[in-house]
């Protein structure tokens, strides 16, 4: 696919690695596709891995890992927030190809995961946890507390992991008042 090949030529990192992992998703019988600004692997539209490189490793991601068995032990949650989505990570080409066999293994059960139609169960916005701060805003203003729930439950959990993942009191607190002109006017997190 051409996208992919324009991605492949402009990357200064894991140029190597991301083709032999490119030659490793096509040999499994996967559609090679464009998507989140990275090559991705799907089977009958559904999308099985993707590519991608960090700083310090490129990684396989395989979006319904979580459903794995993951065998060998090497798919990695990359935050404690991410639901479905592992990776399996690399820093150089010996891996990949060490891991050869493995990584086949891993995507035509990633397949199989498709076929059988499972899906992740994920938290539901009630399961996460409120910061007393947020609590302490809802007491205090009313309004707010209504536009906050009014908000979707997507847009919920964002404004929530963001609240909490600050360490201090004072930082929570200031990341709420800064959010509250976007939450009365029903926009999420990051959203303009």
């Amino acid at each position: 696919m051409e996208k992919v090949d324009r991605y492949i030529d402009k990357i200064k990192s894991w140029k190597e690695e991301s083709i032999l992992l490119r030659e490793i998703c096509l040999e499994c019988g996967l559609d090679e596709d464009f998507k989140w600004m990275h090559p991705c692997y799907t089977f009958q539209g559904k999308n099985i891995v993707l590519i991608h490189g960090f700083k310090e490793y490129c990684a396989l991601l395989f979006h319904k890992g979580a459903l794995l068995n993951d065998t060998e032990n090497i798919l990695v949650q990359q935050t404690e927030n991410v639901q479905s989505a592992r990776q399996i990570r690399f820093t150089d080409k010996t891996q990949i190809n060490d891991l050869k066999a493995v990584i086949k293994a891993y995507i035509f059960e990633a397949i199989e995961v498709e076929k059988a139609g499972l899906e992740v169960k994920k938290k539901k916005t009630s399961e996460y946890d409120i910061p007393e701060e947020l609590e302490q805003e809802f007491q205090n203003d009313s309004d707010f507390k209504t536009a906050f729930y009014n908000l979707t439950p997507g847009r919920q959990r964002g404004y929530l992991l963001y609240f909490s993942e600050a360490k201090q009191s004072k930082t929570r607190s200031s990341r709420i008042e800064k959010a509250k002109p976007n939450i009365f006017d029903g926009k999420g997190y990051n959203e303009q």
